[in-house]
């Protein structure tokens, strides 16, 4: 559905709308006639040059690419074993109720291509407004191709809106003839849910040196279990006497036929304070994984399904090897195996390519957000608990050099129970740029995502990091920490040039949360314990969580004084006064972007596309 941040369009002159008409079925007519053209043939894969399996086992497999100057996605769909049609489309958080579908169903002799929407009880109904727009449907060897094309935008609150950052695709297949759009029961259909990023940064390739050279870090000849979810942990090192090189891209590698199980991959380099870190090839979670695994925490890489090969700068370079970094590495792995399948081999990871011909600037990653420490907390039951972290000017002014520092790239990161994250840069008290924001995010698909133009911090500014938590399936509170079930607030933003500044972070003053403790005593009948010996997660659970609690915490965290963490990667904060720090003062916020609308069309009766495929089968 056109989520609740969009904004009322203006509508077009009639004589506008008519030249659009005119325009949009002439570019449609014109691609129906290519895809024509191309009967049998596999299109380019430059023409579509994103890619992502949709279901386990290669059935569905989604490509498109992305138009700018059109704000419109254009979308090819292989369907390898067509039965009786499919659903595919978005919606907020991967339900198939109150969804946005574009649908493909057959009465076993005649098919219809047609824009759709769900209600709350997975009803569905043929849109008013068709905007899933059918530009070809055409059979090849490999299967059948169906191609058709959405705007971002399209002022239909009965549309899902296209925004940057993760999109949860839908998708199910039709096993029986149906003989009407509204005869199709969304909620006894066996669907399935993919996540990506479709709006990909349109970014120019930077031109590679002569000397590169590439080295796979992979897993060798994984077995994977035989579960849902694993992942695995496979520990690789740099040969001895390794000499400082950049890293200049990287890109995945995937075993063949692998391609809708592997979810996401990263390559951490362990901490330099070790001279040396045990062989490991096993599950991260195992009681046999040694703990100083856990001292691999510095990311070099990051890739998530549906991402392609990521490009540093011409400018920058990521280091690695040379004096005073280790040279052992962990390469972590996220098999999604919903089916179960079992005895599949897997030898994926990530391909590092990298220079010994060091370009002028070192990059670096900086952690932006909140510290990991109890006193931040989200109570039970919360449809949408805020949190926030600075990163204040304070410390820009004291860290950055005086030309600033360039950051071209973000990994957002939350535990399970965030919803959404937004980092906002501030200048004298006004919100000047969103550094990365994601509306629709989810813990289980993160990347790091080049941005779509480079952001400029300056000492004196502020980086400010929003975090929205949901748990309504949670009995007690949840703190800050470690923890898969406690939370994090997290932007690892990569820029260049590299300084001291390795982390700029923030947590409300203890002291102020110590008097929160003291007020809920004073006014609720069940004592909270404020015993020395009581830790502060133990305070937080024994909190009887009413309204005025909730309230009252929420509201602490939006006024208190903070400590700053403004930290040099020894993790020995820059001199100065941290305790006790005012919150940024924010005079003049961001607007909220409005949704460009499509010219309309001239109102016509809501009416699916027949499509010609012949008889299908049983």
């Amino acid at each position: 559905m056109q989520n609740s941040r969009s904004k009322p369009c203006s509508c077009p002159s009639l004589k506008l709308r008519e030249v659009a008409s005119m325009y949009f079925t002439a570019v449609a007519a014109f691609l129906v006639i290519l895809v024509v053209a191309l009967q049998g043939s596999a299109p380019r894969r430059s023409d579509f040059p994103y890619k992502v399996p949709l279901d386990p086992q290669g059935l569905l497999e989604l490509s498109w690419n992305v138009s700018y100057p059109e704000q419109a996605v254009h979308f090819q769909l292989l369907v390898r074993e067509l039965r009786f049609g499919l659903l595919f489309g978005m919606s907020d958080r991967g339900e198939f109720e109150n969804a946005d579908l574009a649908v493909l169903w057959s009465d076993g002799h005649n098919s219809y291509f047609g824009d759709a929407w769900s209600d709350a009880k997975g009803q569905l109904h043929m849109d008013s407004q068709q905007d899933y727009q059918l530009l070809g449907a055409r059979r090849a060897p490999e299967g059948l191709y169906l191609l058709f094309r959405r705007a971002f935008s399209t002022c239909d609150p009965k549309d899902y809106l296209i925004e940057d950052g993760t999109v949860h695709l839908i998708y199910s297949i039709l096993e029986k003839p149906v003989h009407s759009l509204q005869a199709i029961n969304v909620s006894a259909l066996h669907g399935g849910l993919q996540r990506v990023q479709l709006l990909k940064p349109n970014i120019s390739i930077p031109q590679l040196p002569s000397d590169m050279k590439t080295m796979e870090i992979t897993a060798p000849d994984v077995v994977i279990p035989s579960q849902e979810t694993t992942y695995w942990c496979y520990m690789a090192e740099l040969p001895e006497g390794f000499p400082k090189h950049h890293i200049i891209m990287y890109e995945p590698v995937v075993t063949v036929g692998n391609e809708a199980l592997v979810h996401h991959m990263e390559v951490f380099q362990c901490a330099a304070q070790f001279d040396s870190f045990p062989h490991y090839n096993g599950p991260c979670d195992s009681k046999m994984k040694p703990d100083r695994l856990n001292y691999c925490r510095h990311v070099l890489a990051a890739w998530a399904m549906g991402a392609q090969a990521f490009y540093y700068p011409e400018e920058a370079g990521l280091a690695f090897g040379g004096p005073g970094t280790s040279r052992y590495l962990r390469l972590e792995i996220h098999y999604h195996n919903p089916l179960v399948f079992k005895g599949r081999r897997d030898s994926s990871g990530i391909r590092l390519y990298y220079t010994a011909t060091l370009r002028p600037y070192d990059a670096g990653i900086m952690e932006l957000g909140l510290v990991y420490t109890p006193v931040m907390a989200i109570p039970p039951g919360e449809d949408s608990f805020i949190l926030t972290g600075y990163c204040t000017d304070k410390c820009t002014q004291l860290a950055l050099p005086a030309a600033g520092i360039r950051i071209f790239a973000s990994q957002l990161h939350t535990h399970l129970a965030g919803r959404e994250v937004v980092t906002v840069l501030s200048r004298d008290g006004r919100e000047r740029q969103v550094v990365n924001a994601d509306r629709h995010y989810s813990p289980h698909f993160q990347e790091i995502r080049m941005l779509k133009e480079v952001v400029a911090v300056f000492p004196g500014d502020e980086l400010i990091t929003t975090c929205t938590y949901n748990t309504e399936d949670r009995s007690r509170a949840t703190v800050g920490g470690f923890g898969i079930l406690e939370e994090m607030c997290v932007n690892y933003v990569h820029y260049y040039p590299q300084t001291q500044l390795e982390l700029c972070k923030s947590a409300v003053d203890p002291g102020y949360l110590h008097r929160y403790f003291n007020l809920v005593n004073r006014f609720n009948d069940e004592e909270v314990c404020m015993c020395p010996q009581v830790s502060v997660p133990q305070q937080f659970y024994s909190i009887p969580w009413n309204t005025f609690n909730r309230e009252v915490l929420s509201s602490l965290y939006g006024f208190a004084p903070i400590s700053m963490h403004c930290n040099k990667s020894s993790a020995v904060r820059f001199p100065g006064e941290w305790e006790k720090q005012p919150l940024p003062s924010i005079t003049e916020r961001l607007r909220e972007p409005v949704p460009r609308c499509p010219p309309a069309p001239e109102p016509q009766p809501a009416a699916p596309v027949p499509l010609n495929l012949g008889q299908l089968r049983r």
